[in-house]
């Protein structure tokens, strides 16, 4: 405004309307404060030497494909990457896990609240058992790995470890359904400013991948709502990769 003088305060507020309208009081611009970005440690993923999905859905026609002789046929060390783990992009229907089904075990193994009429509506046997059944302790499983990367985002420390119930590993028993979980640990990780997971698991069924992929998916998108970051890729990992629960000892 260069040399001039205000000595009315109320002239001073009209030039300043003519002048800079946005910046008469009651009139000022919505300054939105940017997101938090979450930044992970530098490095170098490897999973890109491994083969590539868009969704849960190609990774299931494919991992069936290569199971596809049945009974004990088993295939060793299998890794893959899904590119869009979102919630949407991971509901497989099948005969086995219509989407009512693959909602009431996400419910359950989450440790969210079900019904006694969606038990006993979506609840087999044949639908995973006690080795599928991740319930025990997952909330505060969850809550360990929001705090985890909230308050280091470069940790490596953000596990869900699934391997028992709850007895320790020096209980072991190879006979116990229970204790031989086919999920082992789901690793979550900050990279690429966003949330990442690598699934360890000791035994997948072809079959039951619809029920395991829809429950993981929903915990990252839950984890990466609370971190509020977008959830990037998830790599899956498995031992043994068998067509169905025919194959021996599974």
């Amino acid at each position: 405004f260069g040399s001039s003088h205000f000595t009315d305060p109320s002239n001073m507020l009209k030039t300043l309307a003519r002048v800079k309208p946005n910046l008469v009081l009651g009139n000022f611009p919505v300054m939105k404060r940017p997101a938090s970005v979450l930044t992970g440690s530098p490095g170098k993923n490897l999973n890109s030497a491994y083969p590539h999905f868009k969704n849960a859905g190609e990774m299931y026609a494919h991992i069936r494909s290569i199971t596809a002789e049945a009974g004990d046929y088993t295939v060793r060390n299998f890794v893959g990457v899904i590119e869009d783990i979102s919630v949407k992009s991971s509901v497989v229907e099948t005969e086995l896990f219509p989407l009512g089904a693959l909602d009431f075990y996400t419910k359950k193994n989450m440790g969210w609240e079900y019904t006694q009429e969606e038990y006993d509506q979506w609840f087999l046997p044949e639908r995973g058992g006690d080795q599928g059944d991740y319930r025990d302790g997952m909330q505060e499983k969850i809550a360990n790995v929001i705090a985890c990367l909230k308050a280091e985002p470069r940790s490596k420390r953000a596990i869900i470890p699934i391997p028992f119930p709850s007895e320790g590993g020096k209980t072991v028993d190879w006979t116990n359904q229970g204790q031989t979980k086919c999920c082992r640990e789901l690793h979550l990780y900050i990279e690429d400013n966003c949330l990442k997971c690598t699934g360890i698991l000791r035994m997948q069924n072809a079959s039951i991948f619809p029920k395991n992929i829809h429950f993981f998916a929903t915990l990252l998108e839950h984890v990466g709502k609370e971190l509020q970051v977008p959830v990037g890729e998830y790599t899956h990992w498995i031992t043994n990769l068998c067509h169905d629960r025919s194959a021996i000892s599974c």
